[in-house]
This record gives structure tokens, sequence and C-alpha cells, in this order.
């Protein structure tokens, strides 16, 4: 794609997202082509109504009654199930449920709905007196349904377009009809079978050698020390050497699609599946718009699960509630769970806590595992019912009572189960989201405009769906015996010396395809007399391959330097420089957080612009270097975020603890524009990220309907004119 065609696309899909979220209806009214003629997955249905709960419609435009009627009218016929889409005839073997408000449905979508919480009809709101309790299992009957491979199967009318109201802005609770409450067992052991399937058409090896895929599938290991040469007769206090780990690479995901219109299929060699706990806020706050983009974030993570992954689902608001046990997303599994998450509805309060438990809990009493277990955390808002605990006559939050104890860390088996953590819009608590990330070794990203949740998702499960390490350690042996190590910079990650400073290890947990690890290891380095070079250090590598369940360790090359005769002028390693800016850069974010939470926003705007100039006359900086070029951005950013108390309260405090999440852990997160890949501030993303996060942007661009809908919205956009 070149540069011109992602910043088009990039437009269009921001353009479609401003058009979901606004009261627009007049592109649909324009339209007289006969859409019944069309699937459902190419109506102008499925891409105007995200689904969503809309509670209430602005003014309709007396023009537009007429041709909305008709619309209205076609899209509540009896011939489709709005759940579904799929056709409703007499013969199929299908039981048809019809409320008393007319409206007709297959017997086990609706009661699947009723089952997750809806009392309401999904095409008219209205509020039933009597609901389907009872009916054919789901199991037997939602394998006929279609799934729609790219887009949500929202309902097929347009009440979930003009009716809506503008989302509160507290966690107020609003009037809605109450989630149907189904017991819930004692002990979530209920889970799915990981009688894993092969898909062929999905996952493919790669046509290499067996050797070739062997050392394809290691961790590369290289070192680089501060200078190459260092005179005999001299000695150094801290001297630096940099320990880069690269992944094992992924192949490349390949388009397989024939026909243009339509997003491609993709494929992607053997992996690692994963158990996904989903924990999403519900809350008042997050009625409209929030909602209904949420949903289809949601429908885009079912979607590209595969059928060995497991995925369950937790709403939380003042209480929390599994929605959808952890079984695997085969085809009847999406189904039931883009059912269970469209039955959503927003209400309550913020129990951050609550969700969490009861997301630890199913992973925790599961019976069987994946080799990859992640929790994902959406909230909107500040939790209300833990953390504000009076000591002392003052509100002291303790952020780690969010998070349950099964799930942290501790020191014997490192991390357990990372949550990512995503605050949503201005009211989020950013700072306990960025703490229940930190404490489970997961990540933290901001969302700041409600567009690009589907994004932010995207990259988050691009690196979920590639891990190809697990439980990597590192291990830093000095080899002179007179060596002795002095600190060791590894960001957020567990590290230790032993008493005597000889050793030293680093535990890194999993890795994504592709991804880069880079610690910087200070040491002494002793006058030499009688040698010519000093052996400094040997490092090895302890981890599990995820796919063959093998343990493997790797030994890297033993770390020497020259030592010369005389003194001379060394060029310092752009390696080392470049992550030494890192590491200045993340502690100036740290030292600026820290002032400006202590109200003290001009010293805080000074220290990032104090570590600018500094990291200006670096090495690495005046050779262009990206990374030190995208940091320079980065900072300049936080800056511009700390410009007044509330922006800082606003936004400047979730980006800049995003920024440290990203740079502790060396993980992509979302952070304003940083998701896009021609960004500067784009840091750790991997290829398989930048492929999902694609994937996500052209999913919105891949029907014909979506493409006829942008022309009209284009002619407002100013569109660049290609180099």
């Amino acid at each position: 794609m070149s540069s011109f065609d992602a910043i088009t696309a990039r437009a269009a899909h921001g353009s479609i997202l401003c058009f979901l979220s606004s009261g627009c209806t007049n592109l649909v009214a324009d339209n007289d082509d006969d859409e019944d003629s069309l699937p459902p997955s190419e109506r102008r249905s499925d891409l105007l109504s995200p689904p969503g709960d809309w509670t209430s419609a602005p003014p309709t435009p007396a023009s537009n009654k007429l041709r909305l009627s008709k619309s209205l009218s076609r899209s509540s016929s009896k011939k489709t199930c709005s759940i579904c889409l799929a056709s409703m005839r007499r013969g199929d073997g299908q039981a048809i449920f019809t409320a008393e408000c007319s409206h007709s449905f297959h017997f086990h979508c609706i009661a699947s709905n009723v089952k997750h919480g809806n009392q309401i009809c999904p095409v008219c709101r209205a509020k039933w007196k009597e609901i389907p309790l009872q009916g054919p299992t789901l199991d037997s009957q939602l394998g006929r349904a279609r799934i729609n491979p790219i887009d949500w199967p929202h309902n097929n009318d347009l009440t979930t377009v003009i009716r809506r109201l503008p989302p509160p802005r507290s966690n107020s609770s609003r009037h809605v009809a109450p989630l149907f409450q189904t017991p819930e067992p004692a002990i979530f052991n209920d889970d799915e079978s990981l009688d894993h399937v092969t898909d062929s058409t999905e996952r493919t090896f790669s046509n290499k050698s067996p050797a070739d895929h062997n050392d394809r599938r290691k961790v590369d290991i290289k070192t680089y020390t501060e200078v190459s040469a260092i005179p005999r007769f001299s000695s150094s206090d801290s001297f630096t050497v940099l320990i880069h780990l690269t992944a094992p690479v992924s192949n490349s995901w390949h388009n397989t699609g024939k026909n243009e219109t339509k997003l491609p299929k993709i494929t992607q060699p053997p992996r690692a599946p994963v158990d996904l706990v989903t924990v999403l806020d519900i809350s008042g706050s997050m009625a409209g718009t929030k909602l209904a983009l949420l949903k289809r974030a949601m429908g885009f993570v079912i979607q590209n699960l595969g059928p060995n992954d497991r995925l369950a689902v937790i709403a939380f608001s003042s209480t929390a509630r599994r929605l959808f046990p952890l079984r695997r997303t085969s085809e009847t599994g999406r189904q039931q769970a883009l059912q269970a998450v469209n039955s959503l509805v927003a209400n309550g309060g913020t129990n951050i806590a609550e969700g969490l438990r009861k997301g630890a809990k199913i992973m925790e009493d599961r019976r069987e595992k994946n080799p990859v277990a992640s929790i994902i955390l959406l909230s909107d808002g500040q939790d209300t019912y833990t953390v504000n605990n009076v000591v002392g006559g003052q509100n002291l939050p303790n952020y780690q009572l969010l998070l349950p104890s099964s799930i942290r860390p501790d020191e014997t088996s490192g991390f357990k189960i990372p949550v990512h953590a995503f605050g949503f819009g201005a009211d989020h608590d950013a700072s306990s989201m960025h703490s229940i990330s930190e404490i489970s070794g997961g990540t933290f990203s901001f969302i700041e405009t409600e567009g690009v949740i589907q994004d932010a998702f995207a990259q988050c499960i691009g690196g979920l769906l590639s891990v190809v390490v697990k439980d990597l350690h590192v291990m830093i042996e000095c080899v002179h015996p007179t060596i002795r190590l002095t600190s060791l910079k590894a960001g957020s990650y567990p590290n230790r010396m032993m008493s005597n400073q000889r050793l030293g290890s680093i535990d890194v947990g999993d890795l994504y395809a592709d991804e880069e690890r880079d610690f910087l290891v200070s040491m002494n380095v002793p006058a030499e007399i009688a040698s010519h070079e000093t052996s400094l250090l040997k490092v090895k590598c302890v981890y599990n391959d995820p796919l063959t369940k093998e343990s493997v360790t790797l030994e890297g090359e033993e770390v020497k330097i020259e030592r010369t005769d005389v003194a001379r002028k060394e060029v310092v390693s752009i390696e080392v420089d470049r992550q030494q800016n890192r590491i200045r850069a993340a502690e100036a974010m740290a030292q600026a957080r820290t002032a400006a939470e202590n109200g003290d926003l001009s010293g805080a705007v000074s220290i990032l612009e104090n570590i600018r100039k500094v990291l200006s006359e670096t090495v690495s900086a005046k050779s262009h270097d990206r990374l030190c070029i995208a940091l320079d951005a980065e900072l300049k950013e936080m800056q511009e975020r700390m410009a007044s108390q509330h922006v800082y309260e606003a936004s400047g405090r979730a980006y800049i603890l995003s920024g440290l999440s990203s740079h502790s852990w060396q993980r992509a997160t979302a952070r304003g524009d940083s998701i896009d890949s021609s960004s500067l501030v784009h840091a750790y993303q991997t290829p398989s990220m930048v492929e999902m996060v694609t994937r996500s942007q052209a999913s919105l661009l891949g029907s014909p309907s979506a493409q006829r809908l942008l022309r009209p919205v284009w002619s407002f956009a100013s569109q660049p004119k290609p180099r």
C-alpha cells in the first residue's frame, strides 16, 4: 500500500466512524437501490448500525420520513431474522417466535438474547411481558445461522441509527431493562475441551526444511559493547553492554482473496492457541456510541480468533456477570459469542475489581489450559467500589486491591496472567488502569478517540495471536574473575543480581513473533596487563516453545573487549546509545509525571524540555536514528498535554502512563495516533500487529456498500495529492 493509499484509507476509516457517531441519516435516505437483493453483509444497515442499545431518537427531517418508513418496513420484514440475518422460511425445520409487538425471530436466536439479558424487542425496543425462556439448544441450532466473516451481523434495521441519544458524561444509572439473571456456576470449570482441530485453510506450514524451520524458531542473541576497545592500563567503573534479543520470526500473512471488493482471508503459520478473557465496562457512561463501537470491536476480535482459541466474556457495571464461558471460537462458538456481546446494555456504576475477580476466576477454575492466556480489560470510568480507602483522613487509593491475588505474579512463577488494560475516553482512571497492567505484566493503552477502539484491540490481539516464546529467562554471568555487575536496566521486567554481583537474571516472559528486547548491563572493567582482550560476560536464554512444548536453552557468544596499548578515540556504539536514550527518556517521563501529580506542571514541562536537549546531542540523534526522532516527538507531545491542569487531567496523565507502559515493557500500546504505523510514535509494533491493525482498518472499507457510502462523505474531506 502506497503512502497516499494509506492516508486515503485512514481518512475514509475516520469518515465512516464520524458518520456512525453522528445523527446523519440523509445518505441512507438518498439510496433508491433495492437492497433486498443484496446479501446481508453488503446492505447499508450492516455498515450503519453497529449493534447497540439506542434509547431515544433525535427528530427526523420530514423529507426523509417516507423513505425511512420504507426502509423500516423492509427491515422488519418477517422474511429475515433481525438477530442472525438468516432467512426465516416455513418448512426449514426452525421454530419461529412472533412477539407481542408483531416482530418475528428464530426461536433459538431470541431465546439466546433473553438468556443474556434482553427482554426488549431488538427492532422496535418494546418491552415484552411474555418472553421465550425455553427452546432448542444453542449448540444444535446455531450451526445453521449465518456468520458474517468480516462485518458484525447487525440488526437489519435503521432504527439503531436514528434512535439514539448522546452517551451520558457520568456513571449515573439510567432506566433500562435489567439483565435477566440466569444462575452462574459456583466454579467456572465448564471450559470447553482443548481437542485441537486442524484447519488447513487457515494455518499451514511454510515450504521450509525442518532444520530451517527449527532455526527460525530460535531466539537470536546479540551483544554490543559501549565501545570496541579500552586502553590496557585503564579501568572503568560503569562499562555498558547491550543484550539484544529477537524473537523467532513469523511467516508473512498471505492475501488469498480473489475478490477485490471483499476483505481477503488471511493465512498464517501454526501458532500457539490462546485463552482470552475480555472484561468489559458496561456502566451507564458507556451508553450510546461507545457501547456500539465496543460491540463492533469485540465482533472484530471474535471473528479473528481461530478454532483452537478460546474466549470468555465478562461484563461489569455495579456488579459483574459472566456472559459467555470459556469456549472455542469455532463457527458455533463465534455465533454464540457474538450474540452474548450483542446483548450488552449500559447501566449502573463501575466496579472494576468485581469484573477482574470474575475474569481471574475463569482463568483459575478452568480444567484445561491453552499455552497462551491473557485478560483484556476496558473501562471508561473510575472504580467507585474498591480503591477509595480512607487512611489517616485522606483518600489514598490502593490500586493493588483491584487485581485478584490469583493472577498476580510472584517471585517463584513470574507473571501469571497479564491484564492488558484499555482506558477509554477522558473520564477513565488512568492511574488505576496503568497500575493493573503494570502489576500483572500487561500493557496500558489510552483510547482517546472512540473510533480507534477496534484498532487498539486489533493491535493487542495481533500480538497475542503470535506468541512464539514462553517464560523466557535471561541469565548473565561474569567471566573475568574481578568483574562485578553494577546495574541491570530492564524496565518493568523482574531482574535480580546475586549477592556476589557475579550473576544476574531477567524474567522476560512471553515474546510475540519478531519482537525485540534490549537490556543494558553495567559492570566494572579492570586494568589488563597481561592480555590484549578481556572476557566480560556470558549470556544464556532459557524458554519454552509454546508450539512444540519443548524447553530451549541457548547460549550467546562470550562478550569480549579489545585492550589497546595506547589510548585512542573510540566511536560509541549507536546500538548502545539508542537504548540509553530510550531509558533516559523513560526516566524523564516518570519524573515529569511525578511533578505534574504534585501540581508543578511548569516543572514537568521543564524536565521534558531538558531531556530533549540532552538527547539531541547524542550520537544516535545526530545520525537521525528513527527511535531517537520518535522519542523527541513523543516528549514534545507530552509537553503539549501539560499545557494546563485541565488538559493534563483530560489526556496528559493517560498519554504519559501509556508511554511509560510501552517503554518499560518494550511493547506497543495505543496512544493518540500511535496505532498508525506511519506515525513516528509507533515503536515496538510487530509485523503481526501491523497486519491486524491494517485488517481492522480495512474491515470498514471492504464491502460495496461501504464504498458507495464513502463517496458523499469523501466530498467533504481534504484529500492529499500523491507525491
